[in-house]
């Protein structure tokens, strides 16, 4: 296993701690470094990047700004001084959150979250067919109907899928998800997809699903209640 890797710091000897710790760990490879978003963004269109180390406070674009430019990023753990920003960058489903001065142990801690990641044996078919999704599942197919999901709901460090039986987890990106599912669902919030069909109530706040309520995002609110044609 190897993860490929950028560190994005503008701080000369935070950088020079980063590549240090990165270099001590076997399957670490680092592919880049650079001191601001833009580049970073040029680094990622041009190059297979697996995990993002990446500041908060940089020159020209903001780091959580930054990530809510990419439709479908790498994993990411956060490295800054700034605590106070740790709640918000999970909106941004980040790995993990190091405050500086960040210890070598810590950082593996992060790390090692991030190898689990890439080990799941758990993750969803590029090639979807008309009725479901297919999964690999402890090396087995297994085929979710799209019938039988009732929600899709962004994670931390996944994403979970519910249906009427059972849950399943994936390493794929929500935003990624949604292009392989079919009209009957619908987007209500930054983490949250609900198939249409499954809704029993819905207000200006919250849908309710077999029980379970889900917030309306914002700026999701006139595209949903246009789509269930709610006035």
């Amino acid at each position: 296993m190897t993860i490929r890797c950028i560190v994005v710091e503008d701080e000369p000897l935070a950088m020079d701690v980063m590549v240090d710790f990165i270099n001590q760990v076997p399957f670490l490879i680092l592919e880049k470094t650079c001191t601001d978003a833009i580049a970073a963004m040029k680094i990622l269109n041009e190059n297979k990047i697996d995990l993002i180390f990446l500041d908060i406070h940089l020159p020209k674009l903001k780091g959580l700004d930054f990530l809510s430019t990419l439709k479908n990023p790498p994993m990411v753990i956060i490295t800054t001084a700034y605590h106070e920003f740790a709640l918000k960058s999970y909106d941004y489903n980040v790995l993990d959150y190091l405050l500086k001065p960040i210890e070598f142990s810590r950082f593996m801690v992060a790390v090692q979250k991030a190898a689990n990641h890439v080990n799941k044996e758990v993750f969803v078919s590029e090639e979807p067919t008309k009725e479901g999704l297919f999964f690999t599942v402890n090396k087995k197919k297994a085929r979710v109907a799209f019938h039988s999901i009732i929600y899709i709901e962004s994670q931390r460090e996944q994403v979970k899928i519910v249906t009427e039986t059972n849950t399943i987890h994936t390493r794929i990106a929500l935003s990624e998800l949604e292009k392989q599912l079919p009209d009957s669902f619908l987007r209500i919030h930054r983490s949250y997809i609900v198939s249409k069909l499954k809704i029993d109530f819905v207000d200006a706040r919250e849908i309710e699903l077999r029980g379970k309520y889900l917030p309306i995002g914002r700026s999701y609110k006139n595209e949903v209640h246009l789509a269930l044609g709610i006035k």
